[in-house]
């Protein structure tokens, strides 16, 4: 068993949920924070029934007040804070001829701001333990970790989710900028990039033949990952195997941001 603790954002299901999982099952404590108190309170509760590694606090990221609380329960639940996935996102449909102005402020107050939020208070508590430290020389022993959990659209746009994808590459830019000026610490900064993934978003397009024939085509790998498969990332880069890496991004997307073209796929 670890003693490492791990914030994860949006962690009432999907990747969110996946992620927490698979840091509790590789032995370390992780908090799932989440708006949707009752979604996140049974996740919360189902990983609390196999192992006591686990507590959920609900948690509004567009809101400094509300991520001050994160904090505060992180840190008296368990005293540490080790590493973060910010993986709260949402995904609000238009485009820059109709989407409304409140609606483009809320997507990008969750995925980029919140973002911001919840990394700026984490890196603030590590940099305060880092400081304090006699023997600044050994930053390596207690290793910290920030995760962005981004997209392929960071890289790729989406026409009609306009606030959605600048989100999403503002939040690309921002695991860079952060991922420098956090080096000096020891602190590692990286993102990831799913592709199609089978979460609750992706729910409507698996039903649906035709869409999932467009997805098998633009992706070489043929189909959908799967959550634990981004969940695997996010472990690798919060883990000390990753030591040397920092201001990446890991494209988990079944290889198709290397696509130019679409694949040819039997009908389904």
């Amino acid at each position: 068993m670890s003693d490492r603790v791990f914030i994860i954002t949006g962690a009432a299901r999907g990747i969110g949920l996946a992620c927490a999982q698979r840091l509790v099952d590789d032995g370390h404590r992780v908090v799932l924070a989440d708006q949707d108190a009752e979604a996140g309170a049974l996740s919360g509760r189902d990983l609390a029934a196999e192992t006591d590694r686990a507590i959920f606090v609900e948690c509004d990221v567009s809101d400094p007040l509300s991520v001050h609380n994160l904090i505060a329960e992180t840190l008296g639940a368990y005293d540490r804070i080790d590493g973060l996935v910010n993986n709260a996102g949402i995904a609000i449909k238009g485009g820059a001829l109709d989407m409304s102005i409140e609606d483009f402020d809320r997507n990008l107050g969750v995925n980029l701001r919140g973002a911001f939020l919840v990394s700026k208070a984490v890196a603030k508590y590590m940099v305060e333990e880092i400081e304090n430290r006699t023997d600044r020389s050994r930053l390596t022993d207690r290793p910290y970790a920030i995760v962005n959990m981004s997209s392929i659209n960071d890289t790729v746009a989406i026409p009609d989710y306009l606030a959605y994808t600048i989100s999403k590459g503002g939040m690309h830019q921002m695991t860079r900028a952060m991922a420098i000026e956090l080096a000096p610490y020891g602190i590692r900064v990286n993102g990831i990039g799913p592709g199609s993934i089978k979460t609750e978003m992706l729910a409507s397009v698996v039903s649906d033949a035709g869409a999932m024939k467009k997805i098998t085509q633009r992706t070489p790998l043929g189909r959908p990952g799967l959550p634990d498969e981004i969940a695997s990332v996010a472990a690798f880069l919060l883990s000390e195997e990753s030591s040397y890496i920092t201001g990446q991004h890991i494209y988990a997307d079944g290889g198709r941001l290397a696509l130019n073209y679409t694949m040819p796929v039997d009908d389904i």
